[in-house]
């Protein structure tokens, strides 16, 4: 399987170069940086380090996410996504889609131990989400992290819609009612090396996103009614 390695990025010019250059080659076939109306040299950084970058002027993870998706060729078999700040190792990438590979899983999460370098509050968010979500589509979560792969034929059948941070809630969801097989592994989780939380920075930014995690549940519940 063709496996492409998607890279939203927003100011990481510090932290997105380094990560490009550490992605397991012999694993990862192309890795696509999208820069999202940065305002510093990560789109030069990314480019510097070997990756292909697309451009997306529109603000917001989903958006982030979702031109990657539009980039990737019609040969691609796995998609993988990664935060571009450095709190994630790409290092890991062979174990979270080594499920898929071996046939044992369409949608692989990886799960972070949340109690360590992560915010309480955005911790507990975090996990009250995922527990709604195990309990009302029967699935084994425990994390909505950004290190995470999917089937790229599944990930087209689902029909992304959301634009904002409610994109990981959406995937899950929406492959669940597909009937697809939803694992967990674990991965590591460091402090941020680049940019600025979008998400768990502050308590005023993990309220946002708590109302847009909820926000996608709603949505996702009404497209696959």
């Amino acid at each position: 399987m063709k496996i492409v390695l998607i890279v939203p990025a927003l100011n990481e010019a510090a932290a997105v170069g380094d990560l490009v250059r550490r992605v397991p080659r012999d694993i990862v076939d192309e890795v696509i940086v999208v820069d999202n109306a940065s305002t510093d040299r990560t789109a030069a950084v990314a480019r510097e380090a070997g990756a292909r970058v697309v451009s997306e002027p529109r603000r917001g993870y989903g958006a982030a996410c979702f031109a990657g998706v539009t980039a990737i060729s019609a040969d691609a078999g796995i998609a993988v996504f990664i935060d571009a700040d450095g709190s994630q190792r790409p290092e890991e990438i062979p174990q979270v889609v080594a499920p898929i590979v071996a046939g044992r899983a369409d949608l692989v999460l990886g799960a972070r131990a949340l109690d360590e370098h992560h915010p309480v509050h955005a911790a507990a968010g975090t996990r009250l989400v995922a527990r709604f979500v195990a309990w009302r589509w029967r699935v084994s979560i425990t994390d909505f992290g950004p290190l995470r792969a999917i089937r790229a034929d599944l990930l087209r059948r689902l029909r992304m819609r959301d634009r904002a941070s409610g994109w990981p809630v959406e995937m899950v969801i929406k492959a669940a009612v597909l009937g697809a097989r939803i694992v967990e592994v674990p991965v590591s989780h460091s402090p941020r090396i680049a940019g600025r939380s979008k998400v768990s920075g502050t308590l005023r930014g993990t309220v946002r996103a708590g109302y847009g995690f909820l926000s996608a549940v709603l949505r996702a519940s009404r497209d696959v009614s």
